[in-house]
């Protein structure tokens, strides 16, 4: 049986989409993973582009509340995102909270590719904590 992973972040539309995209990808294997915010928005069209770039399609996820997945069995939760940390300290039924902030790249200013290039370095940032973390040898 697989352990289910849920990544919470503020509006669920950039940092918990990618982590939830990569994870599926690389480790649905061993997990299944979902995310979601504490507020509803929409999945950011620049983190839909930049996990394009390395292979993986979020283009169909949706911008979700934390409260669809209570009861569903989420044995970890990671909190990605400091306001959601203090927003969702506790998390029915979750064994294990762990929090990991990443900077939040719809923050970001500049050009077009300036942007992108900000989207790029956190979804690398997110992959290299999730491998660390989640991949061979780990939890």
């Amino acid at each position: 049986m697989k352990k289910k992973i849920l990544f919470i972040c503020t509006h669920n539309s950039a940092r918990s989409q990618m982590a939830e995209g990569y994870m599926n990808a690389k480790y649905g294997d061993r997990y299944e993973v979902f995310s979601a915010g504490t507020e509803v928005t929409r999945v950011n069209p620049v983190a839909i582009e930049v996990m394009k770039e390395i292979g993986i399609d979020i283009s169909g996820h949706r911008s979700k509340l934390i409260d669809e997945h209570f009861g569903k069995g989420i044995g970890t939760v990671v909190t990605v995102c400091d306001s959601a940390q203090k927003a969702c300290p506790f998390f029915p039924g979750a064994k294990y909270v762990i929090h990991q902030s990443f900077p939040d790249p719809s923050a970001f200013k500049g050009s077009d590719e300036e942007v992108r290039a900000g989207f790029r370095s956190v979804r690398e940032e997110i992959i290299r904590w999730i491998d660390a973390t989640f991949g061979p040898g780990s939890v």
